[in-house]
């Protein structure tokens, strides 16, 4: 019977508030989609920096016909220097660091630029082609021990670090994901200050029948129940959308999209989604319940 009251009392604030309640289902539903958005973009963050720290080189380039550097003064670089470089990438201080390494001759540099950039094929000579030294790392943010390895060594023209050309990438996509946050944090306030107006103005609107509980003798507790449920259920049906929204992005847009185009990249997926959603519930429904909460005991003791 107190179930079937409070649930009574619950749909007729959700029916005479319709418009507010709309509202605050609205504004859940976008804020908890930003929530979603974000955690996603960090976990997609997360996993191409493991996927491309995995691949990343540091390429030592050895002195071609065109090189203009202080260590290539002496033109190309001579099997000797090439020998020298290899002996240091196996020797017992760099060996320990590194994965595995690979040597490109002119001729094999020069084949994979011409397959990679065919447009280049015009501009360079195999002769004015670099051979290369690829180096993987056991751990990639080691770099810099190769770098100072062979900054200054005769035949050496140049070290480089590819991860040094994906960290601008990762601070942008970084800075996406606290913009994200942000404007979710905002709408979120907004969420929650909308939810107390509109327990403030349900609890107004049902003052009689708030005084009337009292006098029977019906406990603060289950006059405040029907209306923090009211809030509670708005959120929730926000969230469930904000969920379906990030389930569907992802199916769509990653799935359908982003890898059929991109599949080389490692992208979330809806195992990932699934995860979020959870989340995306609980943090509607915990904040619209404290909100409601805090609400309604605040008018109750006005």
């Amino acid at each position: 019977m107190r179930l079937g009251l409070i649930l009574s009392e619950v749909l007729t604030g959700l029916r005479r508030n319709a418009s507010m309640v709309v509202s605050v289902i609205l504004v859940t539903f976008v804020s908890l989609t930003f929530v979603g958005a974000a955690i996603l973009m960090q976990a997609q963050i997360a996993t191409m920096r493991d996927y491309f720290q995995d691949r990343a080189q540091v390429d030592v380039y050895m002195c071609s016909s065109i090189s203009n550097t202080e260590t290539c003064t002496g033109g190309v670089a001579t099997e000797e220097q090439i020998a020298a470089v290899q002996g240091e990438l196996q020797g017992p201080t760099l060996s320990p660091l590194i994965r595995e390494f690979s040597y490109q001759t002119p001729a094999e540099a020069y084949e994979s630029l011409v397959e990679n950039f065919p447009e280049n094929a015009t501009v360079f000579t195999e002769e004015q082609t670099s051979a290369v030294f690829h180096v993987n790392l056991l751990d990639p943010t080691r770099s810099d021990v190769i770098v100072e390895a062979f900054s200054g060594v005769e035949g050496v023209e140049q070290i480089t670090d590819q991860l040094q050309y994906l960290d601008p990438l990762f601070s942008a996509l970084t800075i996406a994901t606290y913009m994200a946050v942000g404007v979710a944090g905002l709408m979120l306030i907004s969420a929650v200050l909308l939810i107390s107006t509109t327990i403030r103005l349900s609890a107004y609107a049902r003052r009689r029948e708030v005084g009337i509980m009292r006098l029977v003798g019906a406990s603060n507790r289950f006059i405040q129940t029907p209306f923090v449920l009211e809030g509670v259920v708005a959120a929730l049906i926000g969230s469930l959308l904000a969920s379906g929204a990030v389930l569907l992005g992802v199916k769509f847009g990653v799935e359908g999209y982003l890898t059929e185009r991109m599949g080389t990249i490692p992208w979330v997926g809806l195992g990932e989604a699934l995860l979020v959603v959870p989340v995306i519930v609980l943090v509607g429904v915990v904040l619209a319940a404290l909100s409601a909460g805090f609400a309604i005991r605040r008018w109750l003791r006005a």
